[in-house]
């Protein structure tokens, strides 16, 4: 096959992603040692798409929207097929792929990768999660730590309660279903930026700053921590979860036979060789965020050392150290992947867009012995919360999904 011929063959592909109807796209390349490779940017999800299933709405600091793995899932799978994220977060892929009938893999070195995912994955009936919040005390513990800064007294109260219950439950072995939903529910409406959570107002979105800088912000907008019923709130979470979810969907859940792993995407011997169809994932971005110091507060209260996760999470602030650690993570992918099976790698712009790590990971994928179709480019303004963040078109953070897409054989 000629140099043309391929080149023409993988825009063809590409042109199969866009959505329909037929949207705009604009075409440039991509220069690798192996020659040119396309690079499609169009608006490939976007709001004018059906909303995602309110079973996603966890917070996780940057993490992408379940139009993005659907997207691939759709595409590239059939029902029954496995799909795995070695870069889980709050499990997006893992639980997109299992509303849509898939089996599920997902890994992460953050435990709290595992608290979040897991229980929407088997979510329960609400009456029975009504239940066991009565069995609950509503006071536990005083290990000593002030969060008066983020919590009314009685809310702290009520939450050592709820802390303790699921720490001693985990300990003794009888921690259910139930429990972990309760647990993850908890987790996700520690602190946020409304009354739907139990703190006061605070920044980040659904993330604790530090103690110091709490008492700043409560400072600076004149607000003290109100009491906020913590039954009520994830009774309430838990309806919005589970809203509009059916039973075709809790079947494919239940049938996702999910493999969820808490370690190092470099080495991952929990999964066989070539049993993956689709690997759909986004790594950490050289420093661009703190996902450690973000999660000090969800550590504590799941009784997880955020010191040593923050260690675990330590990403190459260098583009040569990051490039090492990908290079092997593509050799387990490509390990675990069967032959035809993809990757769909998204990274973004970082450092004011001087950096496309899309440039960068397509040798990386080669190397590992995939070869490449290009990269397609989301285009899409910020949105609102990115703004919160800090994060502007064109700033330090992303401002594009840029997914490149490899395919084994």
């Amino acid at each position: 096959m000629t140099v043309g011929m391929a080149e023409a063959e993988r825009q063809a592909f590409l042109a199969g992603f866009l959505p329909a109807p037929e949207a705009a796209a604009v075409w440039d390349t991509v220069a690798t040692a192996a020659g040119p490779y396309p690079r499609l940017a169009a608006e490939l999800w976007t709001a004018r798409q059906r909303q995602a299933a309110n079973l996603h709405e966890v917070s996780y600091r940057a993490c992408y929207k379940p139009q993005l793995p659907r997207h691939f899932i759709a595409r590239l799978t059939d029902p029954g097929d496995r799909v795995y994220d070695p870069f889980s977060g709050r499990g997006t892929t893992a639980v997109e792929a299992a509303l849509l009938g898939r089996r599920v893999a997902a890994n992460d070195v953050n435990p709290l990768s595992r608290i979040l995912a897991a229980p929407r994955l088997a979510p329960p009936d609400p009456l029975a999660v009504a239940a066991r919040l009565d069995q609950i005390p509503r006071r536990g513990a005083d290990d000593g730590l002030d969060l008066a800064m983020f919590f009314h007294p009685d809310t702290v109260a009520e939450i050592r309660g709820l802390r303790d219950w699921c720490l001693d439950r985990e300990a003794r072995g009888t921690l259910d279903d139930v429990d972990a939903w309760i647990r993850m529910v908890a987790t996700n409406r520690l602190t946020g930026h409304s009354p739907g959570f139990f703190s006061v107002y605070t920044l980040p979105p659904n993330q604790a700053v530090t103690a110091e800088k709490q008492r700043q912000l409560n400072a600076r907008r004149n607000q003290a921590p109100a009491y906020r019923d913590t039954r009520a709130l994830i009774l309430k979470k838990t309806r919005q979860l589970l809203g509009g979810l059916d039973q075709a969907q809790r079947r494919n859940l239940a049938a996702s036979d999910p493999q969820l792993l808490t370690g190092d995407a470099r080495a991952t011997p929990e999964l066989a060789d070539g049993t993956v169809q689709l690997t759909v994932t986004s790594p950490p971005f050289l420093d661009v965020v703190d996902y450690a110091g973000d999660n000090w507060l969800r550590c504590w209260f799941n009784g997880l050392d955020a010191e040593a996760i923050g260690r675990g999470l330590s990403t190459p602030r260098t583009v040569a150290a990051w490039s090492g650690a990908m290079a092997e993570v593509f050799a387990e992918l490509f390990r675990v992947t069967r032959p035809g099976g993809f990757v769909a790698f998204e990274v973004g712009e970082v450092r004011g867009g001087k950096l496309r790590l899309d440039e960068v990971v397509l040798p990386l994928g080669l190397a590992a012995g995939f070869r490449a179709h290009g990269v397609l480019v989301n285009a899409q303004a910020f949105t609102k919360t990115a703004h919160i963040w800090g994060v502007a078109n064109n700033g330090k953070g992303t401002n594009s999904n840029r997914v490149v897409l490899f395919q084994k054989g």
